[in-house]
């Protein structure tokens, strides 16, 4: 049921497209855009190329917002997490605060599939690393978690702290007294290294609630 409710939600969110077209993927985008592509058969039979593209930075309004197109034409706009319809199914695009976390092609049938990452994109230049030099690939993969699990070791105790330090929460339960105490030039080292893996991971689609920040990407 509270399935059912969000993907009512997010159909309502979006609306036609104008019919413009697809911007040309620009050498200085990597960070800003991720750009996707979904290659169909529609109805009556003929290929279509079906293209998400979202920019990560936020439009005007600062809403993330991704925008569909079909062989390279505007066809819908939904600001994310957003679920668009296609022949045969829905793509469905999710952002967390270092890229995407998920966009996928789900069939009628339950099947899933990722889009296809255009080949001048960040991410498309991450999936290229991968077929040429899966074990290099790999081994940055294996970096990244590591990263990550050692920034929640060394960062969830000092969060803790400061949270309790709160005088309403002091007053209620105490204050937690962390065992790990970082210099400063340490954390915002471990705060950029934590950035840096999370964006890699962003890159492949790669997300955990607990070590991607998660508990701090709002899903409407």
């Amino acid at each position: 049921m509270f399935s059912d409710w969000r993907r009512r939600r997010a159909a309502a969110r979006v609306t036609a497209g104008d019919g413009h077209a697809l911007p040309r993927y620009r050498w200085w985008q990597p960070l800003s855009r991720s750009l996707l592509h979904l290659d169909l058969v529609g109805g009556d039979g003929e290929p279509e190329r079906w293209s998400v593209d979202v920019r990560l930075w936020g439009d005007d309004d600062g809403d993330v917002v991704a925008n569909l197109y079909r062989d390279g034409r505007h066809h819908a706009r939904s600001r994310l997490p957003a679920t668009f319809e296609v022949p045969g199914g829905t793509i469905a695009v999710v952002a967390s605060s270092f890229g995407l976390r998920r966009c996928h092609y789900v069939a009628d049938t339950g099947l899933e599939r990722q889009l296809v990452p255009d080949r001048a994109s960040a991410e498309g230049r991450r999936a290229r690393l991968e077929q040429r030099h899966p074990s290099l690939s790999r081994a940055l993969g294996a970096l990244s978690v590591l990263v990550l699990v050692v920034a929640l070791v060394l960062g969830a105790p000092q969060i803790v702290q400061q949270i309790t330090e709160i005088p309403p929460i002091a007053e209620r339960i105490g204050v937690f007294t962390s065992p790990i105490h970082l210099p400063g030039w340490l954390n915002v080292s471990v705060l950029v290294a934590t950035i840096l893996a999370s964006t890699e991971r962003a890159l492949r689609l790669r997300y955990h609630w607990l070590l991607d920040g998660g508990a701090f990407d709002g899903d409407d």
